[in-house]
Parts: C-alpha cells; structure tokens; sequence
C-alpha cells in the first residue's frame, strides 16, 4: 500500500531579537507566517493531500503554523506535539517517521531546519518533476511544504526511497 508523508517547515517567526530574549522554543509566528502558514494547508487541499496522522514540534511557531495550515483542511487530525521533532536531527526524524502507526495511510511532520530540509532532500529518489525536486533542492525555506510517497509500510522509508510528489513555498 502507498503511503503520503508531507515534511513542513514551519512558517516565518518573529527573531530572538524582537522578542528581547533568547527562548527559540518560545518564538511565535511573525505576521508574514500568520499569513503563510493558511497558505500551506489550502496548498495541501488542493492537492487533495490526506492527512490521517499529525507529528507538531513543540516550538510554538510550529503549533501555531499546524492549527492555521489544519483549519484549511477538513478533518485534519489532532497533532501529536513532541520535544523530539524540536531537537530532531534528520537521522532522528526518519526514526519517528518509522514509528508512525502502521494504519495510517498518511502523515505530516512539521519541523524545523536544517534538519527538516535535509530529510527532504535525503528521502527524494530523484525520479520527480524536475522543476520541484530543483526548487526544493535550492532550499528548504520557511513555509515549505514536501509530498512524497512511498510503496510499503513507514519502515521502507529510506533515503532515496521516496517520490517527491509535490512542492510549495507557501506565501499568503
């Protein structure tokens, strides 16, 4: 059975120095995100992307873009919010990809990078359209979001194993 995973970075937040502190976990979305991280999940409904199984960092700019992007969505799952996605590597967020229950047909993992982009690209066969897997492959900024399948269950998600099926930078 194929299955659907999307990776999203999380929309654009506001910078340390304008909160006058130094709690990353803590930053919220800029208003810039506010408007992105909608964008993301009418994107997603577009593309008639199923989400069965939600994955959130516990950043807060990471919740807050999944409740704007899931409001765009009907039917999005309540997310599963993690400490691990926040302190992720890539290796780490294929392990937690791996784990995810084995009836669910699709998933989505919003993170942050360098790790979340880098999973992307790791996981891409290189067999997509050509203009996607070269604009993903250029960066993964803020508000993107990466859909791919996969034939088999989530323990054959393996880098290089995955089709990238869809791209966006998302801006609202």
């Amino acid at each position: 059975m194929a299955r659907t995973l999307v990776l999203i970075r999380h929309a654009k937040a506001e910078h340390l120095h304008d909160r006058g502190d130094r709690d990353d976990h803590g930053r919220a979305l800029a208003g810039q995100g506010r408007r992105d991280a909608p964008a993301i999940g009418r994107w997603l409904r577009a593309q008639e992307v199923p989400v069965q199984v939600a994955v959130v960092s516990s950043a807060q700019r990471t919740q807050q873009t999944y409740r704007l992007l899931a409001a765009e969505l009907p039917g999005a799952p309540d997310p599963v919010v993690t400490d691990d996605v926040y302190y992720a590597s890539a290796g780490d967020l294929l392990e937690i990809i791996r784990a995810l229950p084995a009836e669910a047909e699709s998933a989505l993992v919003v993170g942050h990078n360098p790790s979340i982009g880098m999973l992307a690209n790791a996981l891409d066969d290189g067999g997509s359209a050509v203009e996607d897997t070269t604009r993903m492959r250029a960066g993964f900024p803020t508000a993107s979001a990466a859909v791919f399948t996969v034939d088999g269950d989530w323990t054959a998600v393996d880098p290089g194993a995955l089709r990238l099926v869809g791209y966006t930078v998302a801006r609202g």
